[in-house]
């Protein structure tokens, strides 16, 4: 187990560990076979704590993408386990998982994947209309005045700008008030100004609401923001920071990219 990042027993399980939403245990990542295998990730074991922003960085190859999507549930590791609100997902089928994703986690990505034909309201909404289910008026209210979207939610994505964009994919993914949300690069496709907005919008989600979120990006400013920012290189976690500022983060990646 990698200490750097272990808050939990080895033995226990997740539902014993207070305040932990997700949990994983020497996971490994392996595509291709023989000459050509590629080991995306390497044995790493991290827990995340709720209402706790916790970021994930690390030079490109480093695996921090290939995690993330195991531990939201998109892609399935070689070996290990992820636990996420005390269910094991690696054990689930895929009907289960897809209901665990849908109630459990919430998605933001780098590029918006709103549909053109909706606007921002339906947009918000749709994947809990797929799921049968109707917005709660107090919750809808209150994403809607945290994102600062009220006055555009009958904007269609062309009416919006990059940023706007965005906070409609994070109202989307808060409306049904994920255990977990996972952001992939949000900011990687804004400018600067934008991309202030939207870790003001994340880290208000945190302080205000206490969602638990996970964040890959390869931005120290983005990473800043962060509770706990944890490092990999190599398919292995190899550093943690608490509470860094952009400079520290700076050096932190240097030192890494010099050993």
């Amino acid at each position: 187990m990698n200490a750097i990042a272990a808050e939990w027993t080895e033995d226990a399980p997740l539902a014993d560990q207070p305040g932990i939403v997700v949990a994983a245990r020497d996971l490994v990542r392996r595509y291709g076979s023989g000459d050509t295998v590629v080991e995306a990730l390497r044995g790493v074991s991290l827990s995340v704590l709720e209402g706790e922003l916790t970021a994930v960085m690390g030079p490109s190859g480093s695996g921090k993408s290939t995690l993330m999507h195991i531990l939201a549930g998109l892609d399935r590791p070689t070996s290990g386990t992820v636990e996420i609100d005390g269910t094991d997902i690696t054990k689930l089928g895929d009907d289960a998982l897809t209901k665990l994703r849908r109630d459990h986690i919430g998605f933001v990505f780098q590029f918006f994947n709103l549909l053109p034909m909706l606007n921002a309201r339906e947009n918000m909404e749709l994947p809990l209309a797929i799921a049968g289910h109707q917005a709660d008026p107090a919750w809808f209210y209150q994403v809607v005045q945290q994102t600062h979207l009220g006055d555009r939610l009958t904007h269609r994505p062309s009416e919006l700008s990059g940023g706007q964009q965005q906070r409609v994919a994070i109202a989307r993914a808060l409306m049904s008030r994920p255990t977990v949300l996972f952001a992939d690069e949000p900011t990687g496709n804004l400018d600067s100004a934008a991309s202030g907005e939207i870790l003001d919008l994340i880290r208000r989600s945190v302080d205000e609401s206490g969602q638990t979120v996970v964040m890959v990006t390869h931005d120290p400013y983005a990473a800043a923001v962060a509770d706990r920012i944890l490092f990999l290189e190599d398919g292995q976690l190899v550093r943690e920071l608490v509470g860094a500022d952009a400079n520290g983060i700076i050096a932190a990646m240097k030192e890494l990219g010099s050993s």
